[in-house]
């Protein structure tokens, strides 16, 4: 007799239910019961041991072709200008990361990115928005890459490759065309960095330019937002309105746009508007710069809010290990979400927020939903905050991750 289930899980606490233990059998990559007790066994048998399992990790936003570049550059100049207290020095700091971009080739991108995507998978990160640089310094080598690290990593991480127009559009001649041509290769997002143009005039062509091409290729949208510290910024605003324009509602994820923290109340109470009406949700990436985009007021009025890992041990973060947890135990402290209440929120942000931003539907522990799940060591949320740790078991499309196998590959990246 053929096993009902393909994997049960036995002991589990799940969360707002914290003084009941429950069984889940997953079985062609669903969840298809929680229950008290499920008799059946099943050919993989886990023990939670009356800790927590809920909804594995999402990663909105990760510079994957940059991962472990920090040492490539010269001096700290990036890292310096982009963490000062106002972020004035924004501009300045992106075209000093820019010089590694002169090095890049897709042999050692895909070595950097396969150790950053396995310690995501360890740390159980089953989805990801994954950022390429295309320009006409990067070329096409961060999408070929990481196009490369999508196929290798499916079905364990499941990969957007967007291709990320960070240098500028109109200031870069040309850029336009390799976008196209990410595309045409398989890119998944069109990303746009409209803020970093010279003029507003510029700021508004990038914008449509971005646009067109995710029409004419009938993709999402990731803009990169008024990230400097400047209270006069207006990407998001122009953002919103062109999503609007375009019925691109839903299918547009601002992120960044700390310069929100520094808008008029009245001005900011318009993009508020605008961006729920525009279904767009903000993407924040607490722990690598010191302004943020106002969290507690955008998730107060109803704006969909994440958070993402942004940057591993390159020109704008020294850090990182594409661990979720600790992401969010960061943005506790920078955003002072310490209550009981604000903890669930985080592990919202991480989990259901963070999917539904990236476009996973029905990402959610319940029957019927596809079986993406991490078992963790923590009875509860504050326990996993507090200790950030890898899962115990990992679970992506209804099957086990080899933890061992993700360990082995996380480790260092050898010449």
């Amino acid at each position: 007799m053929l096993n009902r289930f393909d994997i049960v899980i036995r002991r589990a606490r799940l969360r707002g239910q914290p003084d009941q233990l429950f069984e889940l059998g997953l079985s062609e990559g669903r969840v298809a019961a929680i229950e008290k007790r499920i008799s059946e066994e099943a050919e993989t048998e886990i023990d939670a041991q009356g800790n927590l399992v809920t909804e594995s990790f999402v990663n909105p936003h990760l510079h994957l072709c940059k991962a472990y570049t920090l040492q490539m550059l010269a001096d700290e100049e990036s890292l310096q200008k982009y963490h000062s207290a106002d972020m004035a020095s924004m501009m300045a700091a992106v075209q000093a990361a820019a010089r590694v971009k002169e090095k890049y080739d897709e042999s050692w991108i895909v070595k950097n990115a396969r150790r950053a995507v396995a310690l995501a998978a360890l740390y159980g990160t089953t989805h990801m928005r994954a950022f390429a640089d295309v320009d006409p310094k990067a070329r096409l080598e961060g999408i070929k890459a990481l196009i490369r690290i999508r196929e290798e990593f499916k079905g364990i991480v499941d990969i957007q490759v967007a291709a990320f127009t960070q240098e500028g559009i109109v200031r870069e001649p040309g850029t336009t065309d390799l976008v196209r041509q990410a595309m045409e290769m398989g890119a998944d997002i069109v990303a746009g960095y409209p803020w970093h143009e010279y003029t507003d005039a510029d700021v508004v062509q990038h914008v449509k330019e971005v646009f067109d091409i995710a029409q004419q290729y009938d993709r999402d949208v990731s803009m990169m937002a008024d990230e400097a510290g400047d209270p006069g910024a207006r990407s998001l605003e122009v953002t919103v309105v062109e999503a609007i324009k375009r019925g691109w509602q839903g299918r547009t994820l601002a992120h960044q746009a700390r310069a929100m923290a520094l808008y008029p109340k009245p001005y900011l109470e318009k993009v508020v508007y605008l961006l729920k009406k525009a279904r767009i949700g903000i993407v924040n990436n607490p722990h690598n710069a010191p302004l943020h985009a106002p969290i507690r007021e955008l998730l107060a009025r109803g704006v969909l809010v994440c958070v993402g890992q942004d940057d591993i041990s390159d020109a704008y973060y020294p850090y990182g290990r594409n661990n979720m947890l600790e992401v969010a135990f960061l943005a506790s402290h920078l955003f002072w979400m310490t209550s009981a209440r604000d903890m669930e929120t985080l592990y919202d942000m991480i989990t259901c927020n963070a999917a539904q931003a990236i476009g996973f539907q029905d990402f959610a522990l319940k029957v019927g939903a596809p079986a993406h799940l991490v078992v963790l060591d923590a009875p509860n949320v504050l326990e996993a905050l507090r200790e950030h740790a890898a899962p115990s078991h990992v679970i992506s499309h209804g099957k086990l991750i080899d933890q061992a196998a993700m360990k082995a590959l996380g480790g260092p990246v050898s010449a």
